[in-house]
């Protein structure tokens, strides 16, 4: 069982590896065409919308592709889901070294980046994502070594409301951005959307909500715990 655990953990970080290369090239052909100085804040929002969508579309197949990997190296639900945040938490990790050795970017753990587009813009220190993904990676490793037995209701329950918890501080800025907007502003539809991209083209984030995504680690954390514990 272990052996074959990891010959699949070997294959899938492989894979997971490549694909943040041709994930970096993306990002880096981007970059060089709308945020020549690496600078990522303000967005720039001259950016064409057929582009923005196409973004959108790619971004989903990423996780399309992590999961069908997953789903073909795991035999019940709990491998599955191990093998798939196992293989995101390998793909976001090199996809920063990758950025690094190819656009000597970020300046630091603390630099800001966007992290997803949907279906709201993600954003947070490049600190936070990498703690996700070591995370990601505990738990995977726990999940598929330890002898197998399901998820018990409180883990569940640990490991969505942290995981929960972690997206709403990475959404926060942005969020809170555009629900100022909408209870503010009383506009038309269009003005509001008008009113919305003119914001998000001068806004920087300089504030992220430290105490949502903690108390969504220590939650996370705690569950991979308590399923450890039960060996």
């Amino acid at each position: 069982m272990e052996k074959g655990v990891t010959r699949r953990l070997v294959w899938i970080g492989i894979f997971a590896i490549a694909m943040a290369f041709v994930e970096t090239m993306i990002v880096f052909y981007l970059r060089k065409l709308y945020y020549p100085n690496n600078i990522l804040f303000p967005l720039n929002m001259s950016m064409p919308s057929q582009i923005l969508f196409l973004e959108l579309f790619r971004e989903a197949c990423t996780l399309i592709m992590l999961a069908a990997i997953a789903i073909l190296a795991g035999k019940i639900a709990k491998e599955k889901f191990a093998y798939f945040i196992y293989a995101f938490a390998i793909w976001d990790i090199f996809y920063y070294i990758w950025l690094k050795l190819t656009l000597d970017w970020p300046a630091s753990l603390m630099t800001w980046d966007v992290l997803f587009l949907i279906p709201i813009t993600w954003a947070s220190p490049m600190v936070c994502p990498m703690i996700v993904s070591l995370t990601m990676i505990l738990g995977a490793l726990i999940f598929l070594y330890l002898p197998k037995h399901r998820f018990t209701k409180k883990q569940i329950w640990l490991l969505s409301f942290g995981g929960l918890l972690i997206y709403t501080s990475f959404i926060w800025n942005y969020t809170t951005l555009y629900l100022k907007k909408a209870f503010i502003l009383k506009f038309s539809e269009r003005m509001l959307g008008e009113e919305i991209i003119a914001s998000t083209a001068a806004y920087t984030p300089d504030y992220f909500n430290w105490p949502l995504f903690v108390l969504g680690e220590i939650l996370v954390l705690l569950g991979i715990y308590i399923y450890y514990k039960r060996k």
